[in-house]
């Protein structure tokens, strides 16, 4: 579990499929390290739905608890 939080740290939010080839886990155990994980509060999770190329990919994108991801360049909108 140390080492998927420390990947997670590292290269931020991943979706679980990702994590699982990062680590050279199963998706099963690795979902079943996320699920400790997140009880823990050590980790955000939310599914996912993404479509590439027209497959529909499920997954659970997981991030650190506690790390707000750095906000994108650009045009910011402005308040009013």
């Amino acid at each position: 579990m140390n080492q998927i939080l420390q990947y997670l740290q590292k290269n931020g939010e991943k979706l679980d499929a990702e994590i699982a080839a990062a680590a050279g886990l199963s998706l099963s155990q690795t979902r079943t390290y996320l699920t400790e994980l997140a009880a823990k509060g050590e980790i955000m999770t939310c599914h996912s739905t993404l479509f590439l190329e027209g497959q529909k990919i499920e997954g659970i994108r997981c991030r650190v608890a506690g790390i707000t991801p750095v906000a994108k360049p650009g045009r910011k909108a402005k308040a009013s």
